[in-house]
């Protein structure tokens, strides 16, 4: 379920991140592929009382299925592991119709579009947490934990909820009603390095779910 509705696709606040979306060109195992190319949607549970914040789609992944966590490494990552933890009911995000559903988690990127470098300026993240993530968490009545992975996620996060801290790895602060806990991110750079391993995420999933009562 998409929280922000169809609004979103039409958002023109960040023209560079437009104008990059659209110009993604598809590697050959993706060339029969007609890319989302625009604002893509988180997805989930609309009871959720965990929130999972990515950076942003990558080009080949949410940019082209149109969803977040989707057809990309990251995305194995984070719905395998909820998968093995109870809340998820398949262990692959690959497409929007590939019928993953979410239980008592909804997943979504700080920024909505794909930006070059995977490196959004401070002035993107602002707009679209202002302007849409503080939409999803408002939207999310039963919401207790949010998970922001890496910095740029943390920093958007913080934003929102006046939190006052550095981002560390595993990092738990309590902000009014909701508690932040804070990850590296599971992209491949982490994952692939050891700077974040199976285990150790898996222990941050178990750890939002116990804070969450899920």
């Amino acid at each position: 379920m998409n929280l922000v509705g169809e609004s979103l696709f039409s958002c023109n606040h960040c023209p560079r991140l437009m104008n990059y979306a659209r110009s993604v060109v598809p590697p050959p195992r993706f060339k029969l592929w007609n890319y989302w190319a625009k604002p893509v949607p988180g997805f989930g549970d609309p009871n959720a009382r965990i929130l999972i914040v990515g950076l942003a789609p990558a080009a080949h992944g949410g940019n082209r299925t149109g969803r977040a966590f989707t057809g990309d490494q990251s995305g194995q990552w984070v719905v395998r592991g909820l998968y093995e933890i109870g809340l998820a009911n398949k262990p692959e995000s690959v497409s929007r119709d590939d019928g993953l559903i979410l239980k008592c988690v909804y997943v979504t990127n700080a920024v909505k579009c794909v930006p070059p470098k995977n490196r959004p300026t401070n002035d993107e993240i602002k707009k679209c947490s202002l302007n849409w993530l503080i939409k999803e968490i408002n939207s999310l009545k039963h919401l207790k934990v949010i998970i922001p992975l890496g910095r740029i996620a943390f920093y958007s996060v913080s934003i929102l909820l006046g939190v006052k801290a550095d981002f560390e790895h595993g990092k738990e602060i309590e902000v009014g009603k909701y508690k932040v806990l804070a990850s590296y991110h599971v992209s491949a750079q982490n994952t692939r390095t050891g700077r974040l391993n199976w285990e150790d995420w898996l222990k941050i999933l178990r750890r939002a779910k116990e804070l969450a009562e899920c």
